[in-house]
């Protein structure tokens, strides 16, 4: 079966018939049962299944990364915390690399009547705003670690994939890089608000009102559009190198070599969610 996750503080949340958690507290390993994934008819609708996807990949990674807060901090946070702290990540995503970008560009006054032109160059910003943002984050001490632990995820999950019996030494010698990361689905994503906002430029006139409003409202649909590359890219080698060659370069900053006993983690919490009855649903990584 298809197994994703996504690297927690100390430690690995994985996601296969189960989620499970494993994080990583002094000499011992900690391992709690996220819960169950169902598989409704949804996931299966082109176009509608990357919605599906994305919200059981948010879901249960926010309640796991909260969650490995509280296991590493030995308290647990508040429900209000929890809500003020996405509500937070939720607004900066959307002004930092939608509406920092549109400023900028709206300041360079010759391309504000040629919509075209404008969704041009604030595409090319907004991606550079993206990475410069992961570069600058990659720095800090605890951010490298979780990148660490990112790439034990994606060596343990490469190593089960390739029907290796998992084991520090024969996980570690696998690739940190992942076709189904999520980094690879964000650089999809911006690389195709680009071309989407470039398109509407043809039916709508160049208003600032139009650009607030439809950096907003489109968002669905690029998601829609991102996920079904995504999919297509796993799945062929030369869609592969068409669409997540950007991605893979950035999962060298995203990801990081780790440590063995960060392969142990991510290893146990591999074991966790195979282990008891769940279903195959296929989640970005």
């Amino acid at each position: 079966m298809r197994v994703g996750g996504m690297a927690v503080v100390e430690g690995v949340l994985m996601i296969g018939k189960r989620a499970s958690l494993a994080v990583r507290k002094g000499e011992e390993i900690v391992v709690e049962d996220m819960g169950t994934l169902k598989r409704a008819k949804l996931s299966k609708v082109p176009f509608i299944r990357g919605f599906y996807n994305l919200y059981y990949s948010l879901k249960f990674g926010i309640n796991a990364l909260n969650r490995s807060v509280e296991i590493v901090e030995g308290q647990e946070m508040k429900s209000g915390e929890k809500f003020l702290s996405i509500t937070l990540a939720v607004l900066l995503a959307i002004g930092l690399f939608f509406y920092l970008p549109m400023g900028i560009t709206y300041i360079l006054k010759p391309l504000r009547n040629n919509e075209f032109l404008f969704s041009l160059v604030e595409g090319t910003i907004r991606i550079a705003v993206f990475i410069l943002y992961i570069w600058i984050i990659s720095l800090m001490k605890d951010v490298k670690r979780m990148f660490m632990y990112h790439g034990a995820e994606h060596k343990t999950i490469n190593a089960y994939e390739a029907g290796e019996d998992l084991s520090v030494e024969n996980v570690r010698k696998y690739s940190r890089i992942h076709e189904r990361c999520g980094t690879n689905f964000l650089m999809i994503f911006m690389i195709t608000s680009v071309i989407v906002y470039s398109v509407l430029s043809i039916f709508f006139k160049p208003t600032f009102e139009y650009r607030l409003v439809s950096r907003a409202v489109v968002i669905p649909i690029l998601i829609s559009v991102s996920y079904e590359i995504l999919a297509i890219s796993s799945k062929s080698k030369i869609a592969s190198m068409a669409f997540n060659s950007f991605g893979k370069l950035l999962q060298l900053v995203t990801t990081k070599e780790p440590e063995d006993d960060m392969l142990e983690v991510s290893i146990e919490a591999l074991k966790s969610s195979l282990s008891g009855e769940g279903e195959d649903v296929e989640i970005m990584m």
